[in-house]
């Protein structure tokens, strides 16, 4: 059976109607409710590093992958919390050139500005049982930069978060979804272990670990969307190029 590998953003008290991205943010205690009824139906929330051995076919079990993308506060105060109780692990991806600043790479679109975790908050994630994995350096488009400029995206992103948690950093996520077979090239020769993508679907096992899809759960995902979102099976090609 293929995996849910879950996609959130923000966990926060969504903006008003009508703010760019508001689908981004799922309340605190919309998170919590989701959490709890993976609980109640027998799976079990996993981090990427967690998840690996039932991509590859070694482990079968009832799990999820829990993901979280950009780095956000919320996903350490309102995220870790709901996760430790239930004995769930995930993986937060951040951009390391923006540690302990904000999401400026959406500031033209109007989404509001919101703080990102910093290398002691990120360290808190890491001791909490959470783990970190890497959305470039900079949160750029990958498909609109040069070879030399992706590959150091890629590559020095891994570098400077491992020297911020004192962790190793072994998954990434592709900024936007987009990525080429350039960019697929570049992040198995910088040592990751798998790369999600924003194509929506369930991951295969025994699939390619380094264009994984994932389930987007968004602001306005009730509890039985989310249990459906579990079970069907639903692919859209956006974000390869």
């Amino acid at each position: 059976m293929p995996i849910p590998i879950l996609m959130y953003h923000q966990i926060d008290t969504p903006p008003a109607r009508g703010t760019p991205m508001r689908g981004m943010v799922v309340a605190p205690k919309r998170f919590a409710a989701q959490m709890r009824l993976l609980k109640l139906l027998g799976y079990r929330g996993l981090s990427m590093s967690e998840l690996m051995p039932y991509l590859r076919g070694e482990k079968v079990g009832k799990v999820v992958g829990i993901t979280l993308d950009d780095g956000y506060v919320n996903t350490l105060e309102n995220a870790a919390p709901v996760l430790q109780s239930l004995r769930f692990s995930a993986t937060c991806y951040a951009v390391s050139q923006r540690l302990g600043g904000f999401n400026d790479w959406d500031a033209a679109m109007g989404v509001p500005q919101k703080p990102l975790m910093n290398a002691a908050q990120l360290r808190a994630w890491v001791v909490a049982g959470m783990e970190v994995g890497a959305h470039t350096r900079n949160h750029l488009d990958l498909t609109t930069l040069d070879d030399d400029t992706a590959r150091e995206e890629i590559t020095r992103c891994k570098a400077e978060l491992e020297e911020a948690c004192g962790v190793p950093v072994q998954h990434f996520c592709y900024p936007y979804g987009r990525f080429t077979p350039s960019h697929l090239h570049f992040v198995r020769e910088a040592g990751y272990s798998s790369a999600t993508t924003t194509r929506r679907g369930r991951a295969a096992i025994h699939g390619d670990v380094f264009s994984l899809p994932r389930v987007l759960v968004a602001q306005a995902t009730w509890l039985p969307q989310f249990a459906l979102k579990l079970w069907t099976r639903y692919e859209d090609q956006r974000g390869m190029k």
